[in-house]
């Protein structure tokens, strides 16, 4: 492969090159963009090269642009626009395929190269991790190493010369950007957070749930938050990441009270009592798209986010103003005991007891019965534990794949599929209280998390969302109860795929995969957990340095003794001149192979009488040894000499012909002699 990539023409390896940085800025935006529109630029940059290397001609202005219309036809299809951030990245990479087919001279590669750099760019819109950055750094050296050779002319050094060069000038230009990056002022939010716009959905937990909902998200291994605790972290089963709490329920689906506002209204009328110690954490949350905060069960205190304020509902949902599409970090203190809302009016308990009518009969009657009416009716507390024990003696089963349901989907699982998911088992336990008349509602969020190695932080990923319910009871006032439990209770008590089948899914092929599972795979586990400490440092000192830390890092800078200051800035000077000095050394050393053979030629003509004067060239330099008291054969070698040396210095000459020339030189010289 090299050697035929060698024996290519120039140009035709420089626009192989140029093909190959487009193909490297296009394939971070694979992950985003639809699948038609990569296979299309794939399919565009790939004919390009065919032609380039077949030395075809390329396609005439009527087939690009019938070509540029059908792909901007099929941008606004996909989108519904062609406006709007995730549209207009689609149409670049679509350009960017279609200028590969019109490139012809130097302007066309600038405008080539130059969208690449705007497309890279609009990478940082979907993810700015360590290995994005690599990558896009990589693609930037490559780009570069495409722009540098449409600036020479046929005479440029090799290609692994070129991105040396260039690998050079970025390693001087970072130091460089690392102190602007510490000293110029920044933007008080992050520069890429723009909101997300489209149609194009994020992953995550959200305002509905039905049947299938949260089950599609455990096959999902992407982090959604990570949680450094400055207290002791609370025990597997009662870290409960508090989400969305779904009230309305119309047979199939349940939904937020609300869910049409953009941002709830603060309740001031919430009643909280908090009970023991709390949790002190700090939470790192991924961008989602959505207006969602997460913390621990019950949430006692949230730092604010600057720029995006949150309300609180009287759900205690914490919702923000705007989406989140950029990592957050916030403080939280949460109270693992509390009374919530123990002396709710009965006015106030009514939404919570709405079902919708003739939906789930079966269902609905069944409860009714098991609590009984007049003197013989369960306490509320004992109607909760006999629902419980049904869930546990009845053969449920608890799987990612469930039957599908009917139209009565509660009738369904409880007395014929029995098999389900946490949605199914949350859902149908918040029906059956309703239809006892005990107020109940679904909560969504996530359950556990992975601990890291010094036990002090924990990460939730999207397989860990879970779902679970609330019952109010007179005195105590919301209470968890989490209907899952009774039939997997390791789910709680470890992670999910502890709670799943033994038999080989998905899932658990990614638990084992990232040494998850506690086996032979703790190495894995143990790398995954030094990565994600890595991913959080770079988020927290380069993605979110905000305003705020800036003022502060450079304050702590000013309360620096002046003698600390000044000792600093002398070792700053002396390393800065040891590196020009060894720069200039190293610049010296590397003297031009044919000025090197040219001055030993002057030497020794030198001593011969004929020392050349500052002002001759090689060309005069000649004419005056012609005349010179010389063998015909040792004027000759003389003329041979400087004519291929002004040949060599002053004409286009690729590599292979100066190594030749060098080589001629040399034997010349000692003819001169």
């Amino acid at each position: 492969m090299r050697l035929w990539m060698t024996n290519l023409p120039r140009d035709k390896a420089d626009i192989l090159l140029l093909l190959l940085a487009a193909a490297m800025v296009l394939a971070p935006h694979a992950l985003h963009l639809p699948p038609w529109m990569s296979a299309a630029a794939g399919a565009l940059l790939l004919w390009r090269a065919s032609m380039t290397v077949r030395g075809r001609r390329q396609p005439q202005l009527a087939v690009l642009v019938p070509l540029a219309l059908l792909g901007i036809a099929a941008v606004y299809a996909s989108y519904g626009t062609v406006l709007g951030r995730d549209p207009g990245v689609a149409l670049l990479a679509l350009l960017l395929a279609l200028k590969s087919l019109e490139m012809h001279g130097r302007r066309d590669v600038f405008v080539f190269v130059f969208l690449s750099f705007f497309l890279l760019l609009a990478n940082f819109f979907h993810t700015q991790g360590i290995l994005s950055a690599i990558w896009m750094l990589a693609t930037v050296i490559v780009l570069l190493a495409g722009l540098l050779s449409a600036q020479y002319g046929t005479l440029q050094p090799r290609l692994a010369q070129r991105l040396g060069l260039l690998a050079r000038m970025l390693a001087l230009a970072i130091p460089l950007s690392a102190v602007m990056f510490l000293i110029l002022p920044r933007l008080d939010g992050p520069l890429w957070g723009a909101p997300h716009e489209g149609t194009q959905a994020r992953t995550g937990l959200s305002d509905s749930m039905q049947p299938g909902a949260i089950a599609s998200l455990a096959l999902s291994g992407e982090p959604v938050l990570t949680a450094r605790f400055s207290t002791p972290i609370p025990p597997q089963d009662q870290l409960y990441w508090r989400g969305v709490v779904l009230g309305d329920y119309d047979g199939a689906t349940w939904t937020r009270r609300g869910a049409g506002q953009r941002a709830p209204a603060a309740d001031s009328r919430v009643d909280i009592a908090l009970e023991g110690s709390p949790s002190q954490y700090e939470v790192t949350l991924q961008a989602s798209g959505q207006r969602r905060i997460f913390a621990l069960d019950l949430p006692r205190s949230i730092e604010r986010l600057p720029g995006n304020p949150y309300v609180v509902s009287s759900a205690l949902e914490v919702l923000t103003a705007q989406a989140i599409t950029s990592t957050v970090r916030y403080r939280a203190s949460s109270q693992p005991g509390y009374r919530l809302q123990a002396g709710l009016s009965v006015a106030r308990q009514q939404p919570w007891l709405a079902l919708p009518a003739g939906s789930n009969p079966r269902s609905v009657a069944w409860a009714r019965a098991l609590r009984g009416n007049g003197a013989h009716a369960l306490a509320p507390a004992d109607a909760i534990a006999a629902v419980l024990d049904h869930f546990h003696r009845a053969p449920f089963r608890y799987t990612l794949q469930p039957p599908l349901l009917g139209k009565h989907g509660v009738d369904d699982f409880l007395f014929t599929t029995q098999a389900g998911f946490c949605e199914h088992y949350a859902g149908s336990f918040v029906v059956l209280m309703r239809a006892m008349g005990i107020p109940a509602r679904v909560v969504t969020g996530y359950q556990g998390g992975a601990r890291s190695s010094d036990g002090a932080s924990l990460t939730v990923r999207q397989s860990d969302a879970h779902a679970w319910s609330e019952v109010w009871l007179a005195g105590r006032g919301w209470v968890r109860v989490d209907p899952t439990s009774a039939v997997a209770p390791l789910r709680t008590e470890r992670n999910l795929d502890a709670a799943l089948p033994a038999a080989p899914s998905p899932l658990s092929a990614w638990r084992a995969l990232a040494g998850l599972d506690g086996g032979a795979s703790g190495a894995i586990a143990a790398w995954r957990q030094q990565w994600q400490q890595a991913e959080h440092a770079w988020s927290n000192w380069v993605l979110d340095t905000t305003p705020q830390r800036q003022r502060a890092m450079l304050d702590g800078l000013k309360n620096l003794p002046a003698t600390t200051l000044a000792r600093a800035c002398a070792v700053l000077a002396l390393l800065s001149a040891m590196a020009g000095v060894l720069v200039w050394w190293r610049q010296a050393r590397q003297d031009d192979p044919l000025d090197v053979l040219y001055a030993q030629f002057c030497r020794q003509q030198a001593l011969r009488g004929y020392s050349r004067a500052p002002h001759e060239g090689p060309h005069g330099y000649a004419a005056r040894l012609a005349a010179g008291k010389a063998t015909p054969e040792a004027h000759a070698s003389i003329a041979q000499f400087l004519a291929i040396y002004a040949a060599m210095k002053y004409g286009n000459a690729n590599p292979d012909e100066q190594l030749r020339a060098r080589r001629s030189l040399r034997r010349l010289l000692t003819q001169c002699r």
